[in-house]
């Protein structure tokens, strides 16, 4: 792969990632192209040649058929939490580091849920469609306070546990289910299992990851666990929850409501139609896919991402990213840095270093970590590298990419 400079670099945005995100990549003299909606994986296989970063959100898929079309990317900011839209294996095997946000959008999902919470359990829903149809209904049947309510937590990372505190602050009872060992903060409960949880809770809430065996989590059994008049939220991934069988429990009665911010099947662009089994019903909020879309987060999101696409263009640092190992070498005045992404295998920096000895050529500063099946090193030597360097690195068996940033 050739190597690239600032002035080279050609960043690709999608999905109306906030505008701080390409003003701080533009200011650090990158050629920046935005478009507003999701790409398909054919449209996006077509428009990645030449980009070298490229930034996403939750709706585009960059599959291994994408990334052996992209010659030149070196890497992909997912301007979100979650890259089960990445094919993580595919691009680690193509010297491609990939980034995320795992915590600025945290607020505004357990802010969003709270409401929701909130919004079910008064029944907000059905008296607000009333009111619309010119119905005066002041009863307070079927409406409760959260206050002393049970939450169960199914997944209890960062969405999980701070919605764990401040639920606890509004007086609610909190009981989590993890598959990790995960300390519980607070008076939270633990639950050996989710049947117990289920068992247990007047409220369900949803927080888990985007792994593939996750799909089908929450299911007919599952509700069926579920105390009568319970409330279910889902605002982790589409693909978790049968829509058809927590439709069934609501027409049943057996669950008081529901809100899902999240579905198997999304629009990719705004305005395009939307279809789901739950439309249409009673004490049921759909919101589209806005867990996380305040403007503060996706401010903070653009910022972030963005940031950790430029630290890694310009200076190699990969600290944060979700499948290579974590450096960050400070800069040292004149100096050259080199950064090696190669299999991870015994030997390789011992063959590095001689080549560099076999050159005449003086390391000034050098970090290496490994992560999985690959290996990244980061290398400030004390005179330009030359081309005859360059290319013995280049044509190491281990190499899997190269590129020479100063």
């Amino acid at each position: 792969m050739a190597p690239f400079t600032d002035d080279e670099t050609h960043v690709l945005l999608l999905e109306n990632i906030h505008p701080d995100a390409a003003t701080l990549l533009t200011e650090a003299g990158f050629k920046v192209d935005t478009h507003d909606g999701a790409l398909s994986e054919e449209e996006l296989a077509e428009r990645i040649e030449g980009v070298h970063l490229l930034g996403i959100r939750s709706t585009t898929q960059v599959t291994r058929a994408v990334l052996e079309k992209a010659t030149d990317l070196v890497a992909v900011g997912a301007f979100c939490i979650g890259t089960n839209q990445i094919d993580l294996q595919a691009a680690t095997e193509r010297g491609v580091a990939v980034f995320n946000a795992p915590f600025s959008n945290t607020r505004s999902v357990v802010e969003l849920a709270i409401a929701e919470i909130i919004a079910l359990t008064r029944r907000l829903t059905d008296k607000n469609r009333e009111m619309h149809e010119g119905i005066w209904n002041k009863s307070a049947a079927g409406a409760h306070e959260i206050r002393g309510r049970r939450l169960g937590i199914v997944g209890y990372g960062n969405i999980g546990s701070q919605l764990s505190v401040l639920a606890e602050t509004l007086g609610m009872s909190v009981y989590f289910y993890d598959i990790a060992d995960k300390l519980a903060l607070g008076n939270a409960v633990r639950c050996s299992s989710l049947e117990e949880l289920l068992e247990t809770v007047d409220v369900v809430s949803l927080h888990v990851d985007g792994r593939p065996g996750n799909s089908g989590l929450f299911g007919e059994k599952e509700f069926a666990r579920m105390r009568p008049g319970s409330i279910f939220l889902n605002l982790s991934r589409g693909f978790v929850v049968d829509h058809q069988a927590l439709r069934r429990h609501i027409e049943s009665g057996h669950l008081a409501g529901a809100a899902i911010d999240v579905f198997p099947h999304e629009p990719k662009r705004r305005g395009e139609p939307f279809e789901s089994e739950l439309r249409g019903l009673p004490n049921v909020i759909l919101t589209p896919h806005i867990g996380g879309s305040t403007e503060e987060a996706q401010q903070d999101i653009g910022r972030f991402v963005a940031s950790k696409l430029r630290q890694y263009a310009l200076d190699g640092n990969t600290s944060l990213s979700v499948n290579f190992p974590q450096l960050a070498l400070p800069e040292r005045a004149g100096t050259h840095r080199l950064a090696h992404v190669h299999v991870n295998t015994p030997g390789v920096l011992a063959a590095i270093n001689g080549v560099f000895a076999d050159h005449g050529v003086n390391i000034e500063g050098q970090y290496l970590g490994t992560r999985g099946q690959v290996g990244y090193v980061i290398t400030d030597i004390g005179s330009p590298a030359s081309p005859e360097v360059v290319q013995a690195l280049r044509d190491m068996p281990e190499t899997i990419r190269l590129r020479h940033l100063s």
